[in-house]
């Protein structure tokens, strides 16, 4: 069966923030030989009263036809942004048919929220003693309302093991791309994200708030850089020969990368040698040596550290993870025991 996604619909819901579950997770298929192709997760949209509609933030509402007991099946609930969350978002509490909706959840399924949706989390007490993050315009009062959150507001997400929080619009599809990723591996949501069009990852630690993100026209940009880098991952790249990419002064290229990314290009380095490690690990029974090699980590020692630090496991932890699941994925139990 299917790993099942639900999805929450609340009054004031952002239809953007909304569609984003269904086309990441919708369109996760299987690799491989042997059953590719099948989808590996079941979306549904769910209400917190009877089915009906739902108000959202533009000029039309949207017709949801399960009522909160659809929650009860959930192997991982999504919870989107709304702008009429009420008492949840003025006093940090449930309203009485939220807490009554997300008591049919049971214990065990996995959290998501997308940007304010994170309100509900907290306000039900998900996220208490956790870290967490929302869209940084809300994160001041987020952090007044729930002391006991530590809010972090500068990330695109966070991962917490089984509850997961976003920043805003499009972080929501970096989250939901790195649970596909993390559920299923590095194939799978590249191909998503080549089907969707948009980058294949961006790193939770990312900074939310780029001070460029579309270069003025006529400005100079560190994107030749970059895919010259992409290139030979594998050789020494100093700063200064990314630098000389853009016939620029280093000093220019770091600030520029940085205006432009959201991260210096040494936290951009290894983040995409760390992404290469991953694919080599799922894909090769290349030796960690190997890999450390055509990641450009250099030596098996740097390779673990590195890994270590991005994903919280060591490189053979995380092949041995990768293939397991990818076992239990090849015979259908994804979601086993939902019922």
């Amino acid at each position: 069966m299917p790993h099942r996604v639900v999805v929450l619909a609340l009054d004031g819901l952002l239809p953007f923030e909304l569609g984003i579950p269904q086309r990441i997770f919708g369109r996760s298929l299987s690799s491989g030989p042997v059953g590719g192709g099948r989808k590996l997760y079941e979306v549904m949209t769910c209400s917190a009263r009877r089915p009906g509609p739902v108000r959202t933030d533009a000029d039309f509402s949207i017709l949801v036809e399960h009522g909160p007991e659809a929650l009860a099946t959930a192997d991982t609930v999504v919870i989107p942004a709304s702008h009429e969350l009420g008492p949840v978002h003025t006093e940090g509490r449930l309203t009485d048919e939220l807490g009554a909706a997300l008591a049919h959840i049971r214990p065990g399924t996995r959290m998501v929220s997308i940007c304010t949706g994170g309100y509900v989390l907290a306000a039900a007490g998900y996220l208490d003693g956790r870290p967490a993050t929302t869209h940084w315009s809300s994160a001041d009062h987020f952090q007044r309302l729930f002391p006991q959150v530590r809010v972090d507001p500068d990330v695109l997400f966070i991962d917490d093991g089984d509850v997961l929080t976003s920043a805003g619009v499009a972080a929501g599809i970096d989250l939901c791309l790195h649970i596909v990723r993390r559920d299923h591996g590095t194939a799978v949501a590249n191909d998503v994200a080549r089907r969707t069009v948009v980058p294949p990852h961006r790193d939770g630690g990312q900074a939310q708030y780029i001070q460029r993100p579309v270069p003025e026209a006529q400005l100079a940009t560190t994107t030749a850089a970059r895919a010259w880098a992409l290139g030979r991952l594998d050789q020494p790249i100093l700063l200064r020969d990314l630098a000389q990419q853009e016939a620029m002064s280093i000093r220019t290229f770091t600030r520029r990368f940085r205006e432009e990314v959201g991260i210096s290009p040494g936290q951009w380095l290894t983040q995409q040698r760390v992404e290469r490690a991953r694919q080599l690990l799922e894909s090769t029974d290349l030796s960690i040596d190997q890999v450390a090699r055509d990641a450009g980590f250099g030596t098996a020692t740097s390779l673990r550290q590195r890994v270590q630090a991005a994903l919280g496991v060591s490189p053979m932890a995380y092949r041995r993870t990768f293939r397991s699941t990818a076992a239990d994925g090849a015979c259908g139990t994804a979601g086993a025991g939902r019922p």
